[in-house]
């Protein structure tokens, strides 16, 4: 009788649990590392954003009213390609990106200040922070965190009713 070649059950088995024990380590480092990523790219998209608003500010001597107008030029033409078409869609790396002009006068123009924003698709998957930024570059995070997307979940008060915490650990750029 001749003897067969090959691999055991057990064998087989033993390689398959390896395989797993090794991806249970990994795939959690994994989406950690993925998250870190979009961080980082959001504080570039905001940081991009934040240099758009200047320069559109010297060309047109206005914030732009959008995150579109910055590549579009939205009404003057001197601003046009500010930013790159990816960028004016307002997601990027799992982030939501917003820049508005808190204050706009009736005439739909705003010489004094901005904000942009970049708050996470999904909290806890796709980012775990909030990044802002304004005219002025840096500021009071309480004030960023209150300008989010979605206000009404940013700050919890204590018993005295003042503002404890920001749980998407808004960060000022």
């Amino acid at each position: 009788m001749k003897k067969q070649k090959g691999f055991s059950l057990i064998e087989l088995l033993i390689v398959v649990a390896i395989i797993l024990i090794i991806a249970a380590i990994a795939i959690p480092n994994l989406l950690k590392s993925r998250i870190a990523a979009n961080e980082a790219s959001a504080v570039g998209s905001v940081r991009t954003l934040n240099t758009g608003q200047v320069t559109y500010d010297n060309l047109c001597q206005v914030y732009s009213p959008s995150i579109l107008a910055l590549n579009t030029g939205g009404g003057c033409a001197a601003a046009a390609q500010i930013i790159d078409p990816a960028l004016a869609t307002g997601t990027k790396s799992g982030y939501n990106l917003d820049t508005g002009t808190p204050g706009t006068t009736p005439a739909g123009t705003n010489t004094t200040t901005f904000d942009v924003h970049a708050v996470p698709t999904t909290a806890g998957v796709s980012g775990n922070r909030s990044f802002c930024s304004n005219q002025a570059g840096s500021g009071d995070p309480r004030q960023c965190c209150w300008r989010c997307l979605r206000p009404a979940a940013c700050w919890s008060r204590d018993g005295s009713g003042q503002l404890t915490s920001c749980p998407f650990g808004s960060l000022w750029i």
